[in-house]
């Protein structure tokens, strides 16, 4: 596991159009894939093979990042996965505007469906997906296994935002607040549902996936509270078996591991590994429940796509009987799709 992804640098130079082409090795390739909602983006991704089939292990990088550049690589890394390395959209080489675990967490679904389309050498169990995040990429952790309930069979969030208004808030010296009024289009004051709608404490009711959370004590950019008020609304929630949650005592500075020792690094990685080890099959809703709708909810059996991104709904349904009751304060227009 590497961790110098997850640290809010500023992220790389943008790639001109001209340099856009898929980049080829043994072991490491860059490859650019379509949007399935927008078409005309091209979205990024480095895809690092494993030196024998594996599962899939998808990740995306820290706020201010992007993906690292093309190495041409001879030998495996030694990850024991084939993992997606996703550029999220409107960084250094994907096209689009970030949008804060708006539809950029579809492209992380896009870029696993064209990496099982096209990796299926390097693939053992398709439908085993595993999810890991860190920071801005922990943030994503969140949203994404409550957009997506039944996709990845467990995932892990380090160090990650939960509540994307009262990260706002906190941030004292205003270095997420700028692109938070512009990835979002406004401060939580002008339209607190909008903040809600991209926080994954909003969705932790819609929670299937075995989640592993670490985070430091004493975290200064993404303070611990995220992690604590994410525990206390799983315990409301009776969710307990699903969340594992280490706290790693002294640890985060200004960088999210401040003061970690090899032995603390050492513990989140063997936790993390291990929530991977114990669920290896694919999650399953069943026929009838519900969900909340946060923008969207996308499952294996249906979805249901508000008007926008900005609101939050609930969704009754029985596929049974074809029925489905969204309700919400602010409910518009939305659609629903159903597929076997």
């Amino acid at each position: 596991m590497s961790f110098d992804k997850y640290e809010d640098s500023i992220r790389a130079k943008r790639q001109f159009e001209g340099d856009r082409d898929n980049r080829y090795s043994p072991y490491c390739d860059l490859i650019y894939y379509p949007s399935s909602r927008d078409p005309q983006l091209r979205l990024a991704m480095r895809v690092l093979k494993p030196h024998k089939p594996s599962r899939i292990l998808v990740t995306t990088h820290g706020w201010h990042m992007s993906i690292p550049p093309f190495e041409y690589k001879n030998t495996a890394y030694n990850v024991g996965y084939l993992t997606i390395e996703v550029d999220m959209r409107g960084r250094a080489f994907s096209d689009g505007n970030p949008d804060c675990n708006g539809w950029e967490l579809l492209d992380v679904i896009d870029a696993v469906n064209y990496v099982r389309k096209h990796y299926q050498d390097c693939i053992i169990d398709p439908d085993v997906v595993y999810f890991e995040g860190g920071s801005g990429g922990g943030g994503n952790a969140y949203a994404i296994v409550g957009k997506f309930p039944d996709f990845f069979a467990a995932a892990t969030a380090m160090c990650g935002i939960t509540d994307y208004a009262v990260w706002y808030d906190n941030d004292a010296i205003g270095e997420f607040q700028d692109e938070l009024d512009v990835w979002i289009g406004f401060p939580p004051q002008a339209d607190p549902e909008a903040y809600r709608s991209r926080s994954g404490i909003t969705l932790a009711e819609n929670l299937r996936t075995p989640l592993f959370i670490a985070h430091g004590e004493t975290d200064i950019r993404v303070p611990v509270e995220h992690a604590r008020m994410y525990m206390n609304r799983v315990r409301q929630l009776a969710f307990n078996e699903r969340v594992s949650y280490l706290e790693l005592e002294g640890v985060g500075t200004r960088e999210h591991w401040g003061n970690a020792s090899e032995e603390q690094m050492g513990r989140m990685m063997e936790l993390s590994e291990r929530n991977r080890l114990r669920n290896a099959s694919p999650i399953d809703i069943p026929d009838q429940g519900s969900f909340i709708v946060a923008g969207y909810l996308i499952t294996k059996k249906f979805a249901v796509v508000l008007d926008s991104l900005d609101k939050v709904a609930s969704v009754h349904y029985d596929l049974n009987k074809n029925e489905f009751i969204v309700t919400g304060d602010r409910v518009g227009g939305y659609s629903i799709h159903r597929w076997e």
